[in-house]
């Protein structure tokens, strides 16, 4: 279960969320959000990259409360910054989810 929220939220949730509110260009946002997860390459700097039982919260560079911070400041620009702020919240929300379940 753990499993399939995680990707859900990652790569399902971001749809219906630029459906809902977003809708006259919820392609472009869609795409806006997925990219957002490229914030993920921060794996890259850890040792093990991969590590089944590790949290992600303020253990990678881009995962930590001080990135979220800025993270937040993005919701108070326009557009893109805006929805790429909601899309680094909603990963960060979701590796939150993922760290409740271990």
């Amino acid at each position: 279960m753990q499993t399939f929220i995680h990707y859900f939220l990652h790569f399902g949730f971001p749809f219906i969320l630029a459906y809902v509110f977003f809708k006259k260009e919820w392609k472009k946002v869609s795409l806006i959000l997925l990219a957002t997860m490229l914030v993920d390459l921060d794996h890259l700097l850890a040792t093990p990259i991969f590590a089944p039982n590790r949290c992600s919260i303020n253990f990678h560079p881009l995962h930590t409360y001080y990135a979220m911070i800025i993270y937040v400041l993005l919701l108070f620009f326009k557009k893109p910054f805006n929805i790429i702020g909601i899309g680094l919240l909603l990963h960060m929300l979701t590796d939150y989810i993922d760290c409740l379940f271990m």
